[in-house]
């Protein structure tokens, strides 16, 4: 029956043959490959655990007193999104448990895109043919950053208040058009009533929605193009090795999948985070001791603590010290990302189309300017988080700022040489490995030759 019903359809679409050659088509089986797909089984897990959050939330900013099962902040006034995540946490089954999740499953889409990135530039996928994968893949990190920023400024607590704030200053420092930027993306001057509305809006439709495409796009352009493959006997830049996409890589692709689901599902029933019930309510005039951002926006927040107060007036025009670290430092940051390809031909002198990879050691500029590059977003990582710091070591805020602004400059000169270094002693290692196999070969022949000359 089944048989007569798949070519009742075939006779009529004549999927057979496209179909055969989809379920043959080859995937690399290098682990490193899979980073892509946590990226994308996060996502799912987000789409899964946002839905079911979404039931609970309500984006209002409507003010009323609080009376529910979390008996600390029983009689005070809030909002009423804030009084839906509290009883989201502990009025609704498994509530606490799904956002925990939800929570978890963003910071690890972050997390994998970000390393899935890294991964393409150390070993140089972002070459001829794949430039435009690689724009996508940049465009997906920058709307899972803003996405982030929008999920946990939703939400009418303290923590999530403060971050507004200090994104709607951000916006505001931009010249010229920064006051018509906070009033679109805002409403206006925070606090306003539309403010987590239209976030909400951002967070759950429009920049899912660019994601989805973006994402469906990526694949498809994979699916076109081919893996890349890394070095090794019979890889060429005409051939891919690997396993078929049915049965191997679709098992190992599912495994995945649930690893992922088990993974997040673990941190978000046991590893806390975001307690929004201890911070209580939004203030405009209360402040959090000790706040921090989610971790993929902390280098941003470091960049602002270490940078020097400066503004300058140009004619009628304010440009505020927080637009310099704040907006323009990671607005040249992705413009160099997005221009590198360019840079790397301008360098290298080579427009080919590669789909073979380059180990991170065959290039040592290249490797060393990315592990400086880390290490310089690290040291800001380390810097939004000063005032915890100097209360956790009792050394002075300025004395943890002073070091960390000259670490900033020394720490990634000092990780650049370190890595080109082991780079050049890797690639000559490598040479000489290959010179000794090439010669044990060769005398290989050479016995074999003369054992026929004289079975001859």
């Amino acid at each position: 029956m089944i048989r007569r019903i798949g070519r009742w359809f075939d006779s009529r679409l004549h999927l057979a043959q496209p179909a055969r050659e989809a379920l043959n088509h080859v995937f690399p089986d290098h682990w490193s490959f899979m980073l892509g797909e946590i990226a994308l089984y996060s996502f799912v897990v987000l789409i899964i655990t946002g839905s079911f959050l979404a039931m609970f939330f309500n984006g209002s900013t409507a003010h009323l007193i609080y009376h529910g099962p979390y008996r600390a902040l029983d009689g005070v006034e809030m909002s009423a999104a804030y009084q839906s995540v509290l009883h989201l946490c502990f009025g609704v089954p498994a509530g606490l448990l799904i956002r925990q999740m939800h929570h978890w499953a963003a910071l690890i889409f972050i997390g994998a895109i970000v390393v899935h990135v890294a991964r393409i530039f150390f070993t140089g996928a972002f070459r001829r043919p794949r430039e435009i994968n690689w724009w996508i893949g940049l465009t997906l990190l920058v709307l899972a950053l803003s996405n982030g920023y929008f999920g946990y400024s939703i939400l009418g607590d303290l923590l999530s208040g403060a971050g507004m704030r200090i994104g709607y200053s951000m916006m505001l420092s931009i010249p010229i058009i920064g006051p018509w930027l906070a009033f679109l993306f805002f409403g206006g001057r925070v606090p306003v009533d539309v403010t987590i509305p239209r976030m909400y809006g951002l967070h759950i439709f429009v920049v899912p929605a660019a994601i989805s495409v973006l994402l469906a796009l990526h694949l498809g352009i994979i699916w076109r193009q081919k893996h890349t493959n890394y070095p090794g006997p019979g890889r060429t830049d005409h051939t891919i090795t690997g396993s078929r996409i049915w049965p191997t890589y679709t098992a190992k692709s599912i495994g995945l999948f649930f690893l992922v689901f088990a993974v997040i599902a673990a941190l978000g029933a046991l590893v806390q985070i975001d307690p929004v019930w201890i911070y209580g309510p939004y203030d405009p005039i209360a402040i959090l001791p000790g706040a921090q951002p989610d971790w993929y926006l902390a280098w941003v927040e470091g960049a602002m603590r270490l940078f020097p107060g400066v503004n300058i007036y140009l004619g009628p025009y304010l440009i505020p010290e927080v637009f310099f670290p704040g907006i323009l430092f990671p607005v040249l940051f992705f413009i160099v990302l997005y221009l590198y390809p360019f840079f790397d031909k301008f360098i290298t002198h080579d427009n080919q189309p590669h789909h073979v990879l380059r180990h991170p050691y065959e290039q040592p500029f290249q490797t060393a300017l990315g592990c400086a590059v880390f290490m310089f977003l690290f040291v800001l990582f380390v810097a939004a988080g000063d005032d915890v710091i100097a209360v956790a070591t009792g050394t002075s805020v300025v004395t943890i700022r002073l070091i960390l602004r000259i670490l900033v400059f020394v720490a990634p000169a000092v990780t650049g040489i370190i890595v080109y270094g082991l780079c050049i002693l890797s690639r000559h290692r490598h040479a000489r490995g290959l010179e000794r196999a090439l010669e044990s070969a060769s005398a290989e022949g050479r016995l074999i030759s003369g054992e026929n000359e004289v079975t001859q």
